[in-house]
């Protein structure tokens, strides 16, 4: 099938595309629309080096002046994105764990406070800091199977989501769904995301592309500066909440995860994971 990003019966779009290990990118030049798929084996789990890639990838995209938007979508089936990495999280050292949640937030800060339009195709399941990924875009599709499933786990696992992770979500969802959802660690499958607004719509997968591909040009008729002042009026009393309590913020996470009771739930979690495959 031809490319979501390339419109019919037209000569073929120049494509730049630079991909590296964990994360596939192309921009179509003539659109100015780019496809970042992420490819991470087995579930595009957000480590340290996926993140730090995600970053550059979004900054190299930011400073492309013929970049405007970008569809965010897994290569993989039935994943979208598995959140963080929990293996970065387990038994390692404080400066690992400071190094690894500098990374998360510096991915928030890029992706959330972005110039460009950003969709999310989510086309598979997006527990946790997928979840995040995908409430940080702008706009969210997601593929019409109740097997697919999307929150912010957590608690599940006995850790907390942090505040950035949680105002996010509330400013989506409102603080009632997000207050409860939060707390049961609530994975939602996508007819009830759908419901709950935590997804804006849900297409049959094999049209998910072409959707994202229409919804990026809708939002992109607008004239950039002013739905850029917009969205930065909307989204900046969070970015600069975490900016100004970054290290604090940092210090926090690496204290709370280093405690041997959350330490012991965490490889309970990974022990279980095992088991399930």
């Amino acid at each position: 099938p031809p490319s979501p990003l390339q419109p019919p019966g037209l000569p073929l779009a120049p494509c730049r595309s630079f991909s590296n290990n964990k994360i596939q990118v192309e921009l179509n030049e003539s659109s100015g629309v780019a496809m970042m798929k992420f490819k991470s084996p087995p579930v595009n789990s957000l480590s340290l080096e996926f993140l730090t890639e995600f970053s550059i990838s979004l900054e190299k995209l930011e400073n492309n002046r013929a970049c405007r938007g970008v569809i965010i979508t897994s290569a993989l089936p039935k994943v979208f994105s598995s959140g963080l990495d929990i293996t970065e999280m387990c038994g390692k050292s404080m400066e690992h764990y400071t190094e690894f949640w500098r990374a998360v937030q510096e991915m928030w800060l890029r992706l959330y406070g972005s110039n460009m339009v950003t969709v999310a195709a989510v086309n598979g399941s997006s527990p946790a800091g997928g979840c995040l990924v995908a409430l940080s875009c702008d706009y969210r599709i997601m593929a019409e199977n109740p097997k697919f499933s999307i929150g912010l786990n957590e608690a599940q696992l006995g850790i907390v989501a942090p505040f950035w992770f949680k105002e996010t979500f509330v400013n989506v969802v409102g603080h009632r769904v997000a207050e409860r959802s939060l707390q049961l660690g609530s994975l939602h499958p996508a007819p009830e995301a759908l419901k709950l607004g935590l997804v804006d719509e849900l297409v049959p997968e094999e049209k998910l592309m072409e959707k994202a591909a229409a919804v990026m040009a809708q939002w992109l008729a607008l004239p950039d500066h002013a739905r850029q002042l917009t969205k930065t009026m909307m989204r900046k009393a969070v970015l600069d909440r975490l900016v100004a309590h970054r290290e604090e913020d940092i210090k926090n996470f690496v204290s709370f995860i280093s405690k041997e009771s959350i330490q012991k739930s965490l490889r309970m979690y990974m022990e279980m994971l095992k088991k399930r495959k």
